[in-house]
C-alpha cells in the first residue's frame, strides 16, 4: 500500500506520492517546457505565467521545474539549454526541496497546526508577506521566483494584492501562477500573464508517472489499465483509482447508466439509499464524477447528431450540476436527488435516441 505523505505541510498532497517540488522526472508537456526554454534562451522570459489545465496533470511539477532552472541560471549557459532539468543533488535543487532558497517564495494555503486544520484560502497577509521578498535585490543578482499554487485558493483581497505586484514587476522577477480554472481568475491578472494551457496527459505518460513513484504503487495490469482509462488524462486521478473497490463501484454505476432509458429501479433505489448516509461523502462525489464522465462521453459520441438533438442531455447535465451545488451548500438529502437524476437522464436518453 502507498505510504502516508511525509510532508505534513502540504495539505493538497496525495498520500504516498512525491510533492511536485521533489519531482525531477517529467512526462509530457514538451510544448510547455519549450515555451519556457525559448524565453530563457532569448533572454525574453515573460515576468508572469498562468499555467492552466485540469487538476493532476503536472502544472505544479512544471512550475517547480521552471523555478529550479531559473534560480540556477547563474551556473550555466542559458543560450545552450535543451531541458529545464537540473541535477537532483545540486545546491539549488536541495534548497528548493527544503523551501529554503532565498530567492523563492511559495503562495499556498496555510498548513495545519496542532490547534487547527489547513486554511481554506490564501490570505492577503500571506501574499503581502511573501511578496515582500521582491522589494530587495536577489541574493546572487539572479531571478526571484514566486509560485502560486493554486490561484483558486486566492481570496478577492489576496488576488488584488498579487495583481499590484504583477502590474509593476521588479526587475528579474518571475511569477508562476498555477490554475485549475484560469477562466475564473481576475481578468486583470489574466491579461498580464502569458497563458500556458497544459493538456491532459497521454496514457503512456500517466503510466510513466505511476512507474516513477516506485514499487509502492505497483498494481495488476487490469487494474492499472482501468485506472488510466478512467483518469481523463490526470495522473492524480489515476493514482486515486488504483483501488479495486473504487473501480468496481464506477463500473456498477456506469452499468446503471448504460442501461438507460431502461431503469433498474431496485439497483437505483439501493444506490440512492447508500448515498444518503452521512459517511458516504466520498462515494457520493465519485458517483457524480462517474455521471459527469458518462454524460460527457455520450455527448461527444453523439456530436454528429447536432446541438438540437443533444440539447435534452445537455440541459439535464446543467440541472444536475446546479442541484449538486445546492445540496452541498444547504446539506440537503441526497436520496431524492439521485432518484430524480436517473429519471431525468432516462428521459433525456429517450429524447436523444
Amino acid at each position: 500500500m502507498p505510504r502516508e505523505p511525509d510532508d505534513e505541510t502540504s495539505p493538497d498532497q496525495l498520500a504516498g506520492t512525491t510533492h511536485p517540488r521533489d519531482r525531477f522526472a517529467f512526462f509530457g508537456h514538451r510544448e510547455g517546457e519549450e515555451a519556457f526554454l525559448d524565453g530563457i534562451r532569448s533572454e525574453r522570459l515573460h515576468h508572469a505565467w498562468l499555467i492552466g489545465g485540469p487538476p493532476g496533470i503536472g502544472k505544479a511539477t512544471l512550475a517547480y521545474r521552471v523555478a529550479r532552472m531559473v534560480l540556477d541560471l547563474h551556473n550555466r549557459d542559458a543560450s545552450r539549454l535543451t531541458s529545464l532539468g537540473i541535477a537532483e543533488d545540486s545546491r539549488t535543487a536541495r534548497q528548493v526541496s527544503a523551501m529554503s532558497h532565498p530567492n523563492l517564495s511559495i503562495l499556498r494555503r496555510a498548513p495545519a497546526t496542532d490547534k487547527k486544520g489547513p486554511s481554506a484560502t490564501i490570505q492577503v497577509d500571506a501574499v503581502r508577506k511573501t511578496l515582500g521578498m521582491f522589494g530587495s535585490t536577489a541574493a546572487d543578482g539572479g531571478y526571484r521566483v514566486c509560485i502560486v499554487d493554486s490561484a483558486e485558493d486566492l481570496t478577492a483581497s489576496s488576488a488584488n494584492a498579487l495583481l499590484k505586484m504583477i502590474e509593476e514587476p521588479p526587475p528579474r522577477s518571475i511569477f508562476l501562477i498555477v490554475s485549475h480554472a484560469p477562466q475564473r481568475l481576475l481578468p486583470t491578472i489574466r491579461s498580464r500573464c502569458r497563458r500556458l494551457l497544459l493538456r491532459p496527459l497521454a496514457d503512456r505518460d500517466i503510466r510513466s508517472v505511476i512507474s516513477s513513484m516506485g514499487e509502492g504503487w505497483a498494481a495488476p495490469e487490469p487494474l492499472l489499465a482501468r485506472a488510466v482509462a478512467l483518469s481523463d488524462g490526470s495522473a492524480r486521478r489515476a493514482f486515486e483509482l488504483l483501488d479495486e473497490d473504487k473501480v468496481a463501484y464506477i463500473d456498477k454505476v456506469t452499468g446503471l447508466l448504460n442501461a438507460l432509458p431502461s431503469k433498474d429501479d431496485k439497483g437505483i433505489l439501493a444506490l440512492a439509499e447508500s448515498l444518503a448516509r452521512k459517511d458516504a461523502d466520498d462515494t457520493y462525489e465519485l458517483t457524480l464524477e462517474t455521471v459527469e464522465r458518462w454524460a460527457g462521453d455520450r455527448i461527444q459520441a453523439g456530436a454528429h447528431l447536432g446541438a438540437a438533438r443533444l440539447a435534452p442531455l445537455v440541459e439535464v447535465c446543467e440541472k444536475i450540476a446546479r442541484q449538486a451545488r445546492e445540496i452541498r451548500v444547504f446539506n440537503l438529502d441526497r436520496r431524492p436527488f439521485i432518484l430524480e437524476l436517473f429519471d431525468d437522464l432516462a428521459e433525456a436518453v429517450r429524447r436523444t435516441a
